[in-house]
């Protein structure tokens, strides 16, 4: 792929000296809200996450290549960023409207692209909730709506990262086997269309094909629950990173800190060629009931011994596994 001179120098902020990712997620907003409401009920949603990021973005954000942060709770997060740590910011809305169908996305209120980049964004990040094999006419919208975000992003030179999160369209639960099944197909077809020159994306922030604990082998996981074998699980890691044509990296997706560390490395012994990884939860979430519960000084606590331990290991991990973006780039 070429890149323009703005999008590159976006990768190349968010990107450590070897051109590897190394990018924390701290974007999450009703989830992360609902986490906090839940040690302490009387922590106001607004005041309690984005003063939770703020803590997140000083300690962990500066020991990072990059941070992931939202526009609507972020900015004084990212007031916290030494200069030298890329800034992602993310273009949608939390969640989706359950009420309607399809899980169609929706952007935040108040920014344009134009904005984001002017206010010191080096990326920006978008996330669709795909299934292709939802109706028709409901995966026709997104795609007409990921194409409109890339147009703003080339006509800001802005790097433009897609995250598409897959779900079952006829019902199958996220962590089910049934689910898990379908899974690397849904994946395949991430890496294949997205990466497409339609789009203009030009960084996938993909799941992995087969989560760590529905490989064989992994008995010590308390939610294991094998659907395919080693060989298996290699080869769809293997197959779904030679479909894209983009550099992608790998998100964590509410595995646990362990879990997460053993899936770079299994998918480093597969064969699948990624360039790192933006990696939230499975970093901070257990910093949350101490913030909650005993407030920010107790945050700061736990981020400087157990959060920044969490973050080391997944950065020797991507050390160990990842290859520099600069192989997929003209």
């Amino acid at each position: 792929m070429k890149l323009t001179t703005g999008k590159r120098r976006g990768l190349e902020l968010i990107s450590d000296n070897d051109q590897v990712i190394l990018a924390t997620a701290m974007d999450q907003r009703g989830s992360l809200g609902k986490m906090i409401q839940s040690f302490n009920d009387s922590i106001s949603y607004e005041d309690g996450v984005s003063q939770f990021k703020e803590g997140v973005s000083e300690v962990l954000g500066n020991q990072s290549s990059s941070l992931l942060l939202d526009p609507e709770y972020g900015w004084s997060a990212a007031g916290k960023l030494n200069d030298d740590i890329g800034l992602i910011m993310a273009y949608e809305k939390t969640g989706y409207d359950a009420s309607e169908k399809g899980r169609l996305p929706n952007l935040v209120d108040h920014y344009a692209v134009q904005d984001l980049a002017e206010k010191g964004a080096s990326a920006l990040k978008l996330l669709i909730y795909y299934d292709h094999q939802e109706e028709e006419k409901y995966n026709t919208m997104k795609k007409a709506f990921i194409k409109r975000v890339g147009d703003e992003c080339k006509q800001n030179d802005l790097l433009f990262i897609l995250e598409p999160v897959s779900y079952s369209a006829e019902g199958l639960g996220s962590k089910s086997a049934a689910f898990a099944r379908k899974k690397p197909e849904i994946v395949d077809y991430f890496m294949t269309e997205f990466s497409k020159a339609e789009y203009g994306v030009d960084l996938l922030k993909v799941e992995v094909p087969v989560s760590i604990y529905n490989i064989e082998g992994y008995e010590q996981y308390d939610n294991y629950e094998p659907v395919f074998s080693r060989k298996e699980a290699a080869e769809f890691y293997r197959t779904s990173s030679e479909k894209s044509r983009l550099p992608f990296i790998y998100l964590s997706g509410g595995v646990t800190n362990e879990q997460f560390v053993e899936t770079l490395h299994f998918a480093k012994e597969a064969g699948a060629r990624f360039s790192g990884s933006l990696c939230g939860r499975a970093i901070w979430k257990d910093g949350v009931q101490p913030f909650a519960e005993k407030g920010k000084e107790a945050q700061y606590e736990w981020l400087q011994t157990t959060g920044l331990d969490n973050l080391n290991k997944v950065k020797k991990a991507i050390k160990e596994t990842a290859v520099p973006w600069t192989e997929f780039v003209e």
